[in-house]
Formats: C-alpha cells, sequence, structure tokens
C-alpha cells in the first residue's frame, strides 16, 4: 500500500523573495511609461496656448516626470545593490539584509 505525501505548502506569488523582486522591475516599468506619459502631455499642454495655468500645468507635468525617472532609478539602484532580494545565504542560515 503506498503511503500519501504531504502536500509542500504553496508559497504565494507576493510572500516569496523572488516576487518581491519581479514588483520592483515592474515598478521601474512603470515609472518609466509614467515619466514618458507626463512628457507628452507636460510639452503638449505648453503648445497650444499659453496662459498661466497651461504653463503651471506644464511646469508641475515635467517635475512629475522628473520624480517618476528618479523614482525609477532609486528602484534599480536597490536592485543592483541586491539583485536577489532582501535575503541573502550565508553559510548554514538565511539572514535578513537590511
Amino acid at each position: 500500500m503506498q503511503t500519501l505525501k504531504p502536500k509542500p505548502k504553496a508559497r504565494p506569488f507576493c510572500l516569496s523573495v523572488k516576487g518581491h523582486v519581479k514588483l520592483l522591475r515592474l515598478d521601474i516599468i512603470n515609472s518609466v511609461v509614467a515619466a514618458v506619459f507626463m512628457i507628452v502631455v507636460s510639452v503638449l499642454a505648453l503648445i497650444p496656448e499659453t496662459t498661466t495655468y497651461t504653463v503651471l500645468g506644464g511646469v508641475f507635468g515635467l517635475a512629475a516626470s522628473v520624480f517618476c525617472i528618479a523614482d525609477g532609478a532609486l528602484i534599480y539602484r536597490k536592485l543592483l545593490f541586491n539583485p536577489g532580494g532582501p535575503y541573502q545565504k550565508t553559510d548554514a542560515h538565511d539572514k535578513l539584509v537590511l
């Protein structure tokens, strides 16, 4: 008679280390897409008529796009510093790297 093996526990995607790294990579892509969209909208807002409010909207849009690019760059640096995620393997134990 065969003995039933217990099923291994499935870890949700969001709780795994690889899940966090993939989410950070998606956040970089999201920041770049948002920055491109903001630049296009800001430039198009400045072209037709230049009133005080359209200039302010264009300037704030360009500033927001700069912040989106900075956000993507900071996340990219974080991934370069520790590409495996928040855990690193040592001899016999896993340590949390902050």
